[in-house]
């Protein structure tokens, strides 16, 4: 971090966490830091009883999970992770009207963070890419076993892992936010010098653009091919539109899910952006915390997604029950994810040339 720090003076620029006399002394008002801390502690418990109750529901049936399925329990463990290890360090600091854990504290929570925030967007990514080969490429799914998923999984936390790691071992660094009581990637080095901005761009590019353009390009395929299909799956029987109509169900519930996760963090990323190649001291005080505070929140989605899904689903068994006569079974407590729809045996027995549901 010295050398980090001395490279910033030589240079000119003073970045907020060198000027201040004490960078983890709270900007904010005290009533400000006790709504954010109030704030951060409904989006804790909610995110971990939802994220816990998909691992426990998972858990239950471990030997029978398939790919897809392990893929959402990843991003569930993430989820879990950002709310269990990194929410309480924020939320003690919001109430303490300080960061009370030190510099080797903000590193902690920097690359705990980091860590899993990257690791849900690539788990993201590889579920984009599933749903895109699914849908387009329908022999994709006659091959996909569960090491697959196993492998990608190993892929997806060596990715988060050397890339959280890397400011730890010098390349780059953790730093105070300008409001104090948090701690993330160290954005200002991009003023200081030529390696500080490709630090801050390999970070942009390989840890938020290029796996989001990996998801747009995937949904963006996945719409046109809905729309040119539509009227060739409306001649095939009963069983294969059933299957066609459940895989368009799982893509939405994971279109859901990434643009939640994005809509979180878009924010966030533009204004580090601002602060890496514009004029940091430029951004309100105030304008540095919500995002801050709306990319904390991400890791609450996931579980209400699957609930709402959950619920039309059975909102639509009961219809079903009431006007149909068809029976439905309201006392089985399902939990619907990315690919947690249970449909009659029939769609299992689609022909491969079809595609299977994972």
């Amino acid at each position: 971090m010295a050398s980090n720090n001395s490279l910033l003076l030589q240079n000119g620029y003073i970045p907020h966490y060198l000027r201040d006399t004490d960078p983890f002394e709270s900007k904010l008002s005290k009533e400000a830091d006790i709504i954010a801390g109030i704030y951060l502690t409904i989006i804790g418990v909610l995110s971990t009883v939802g994220n816990g109750y998909v691992i426990v529901l998972s858990a239950k049936k471990k030997k029978k999970l398939r790919p897809a399925e392990l893929m959402t329990v990843n991003l569930a463990f993430c989820d879990l992770g950002i709310s269990v290890i990194g929410k309480p360090f924020a939320i003690a600091s919001f109430f303490f009207h300080r960061w009370v854990f030190g510099w080797s504290g903000c590193r902690w929570y920097g690359w705990s963070g980091f860590f899993f925030g990257c690791g849900s967007l690539i788990t993201m990514t590889a579920v984009s890419l599933d749903r895109y080969l699914k849908i387009c490429h329908l022999s994709y799914g006659t091959w996909l076993k569960r090491h697959h998923a196993f492998i990608c999984m190993g892929v997806i936390w060596f990715y988060a892992s050397f890339w959280a790691t890397l400011p730890l071992v010098g390349v780059g660094n953790y730093a105070p936010e300008p409001f104090g009581t948090s701690c993330t990637l160290d954005w200002w080095l991009a003023q200081a010098s030529r390696s500080g901005q490709a630090f801050v761009l390999c970070m942009l590019v390989f840890c938020l653009l290029l796996p989001t353009a990996v998801i747009v390009f995937s949904y963006v395929k996945i719409i046109a091919k809905v729309k040119s299909s539509a009227k060739e799956v409306a001649v095939f029987d009963s069983r294969i539109q059933n299957n066609h109509s459940l895989e368009i169900k799982l893509t939405k519930v994971a279109m859901s899910i990434c643009a939640g996760f994005l809509i979180a963090w878009i924010p966030y990323a533009v204004v580090s952006v601002w602060s890496a190649f514009g004029q940091p001291d430029s951004v309100p005080l105030y304008f540095s915390v919500v995002p801050t505070l709306l990319a904390k929140s991400s890791a609450m989605y996931n579980p209400i997604i699957y609930q709402v899904v959950g619920c039309k689903e059975k909102c639509k068994r009961m219809c079903c029950s009431t006007f149909f006569g068809k029976k439905s079974d309201s006392k089985t407590s399902k939990l619907y994810t990315i690919s947690m729809y249970r449909k009659s045996p029939e769609v299992n027995e689609v022909p491969s040339k079809v595609g299977s549901a994972t």
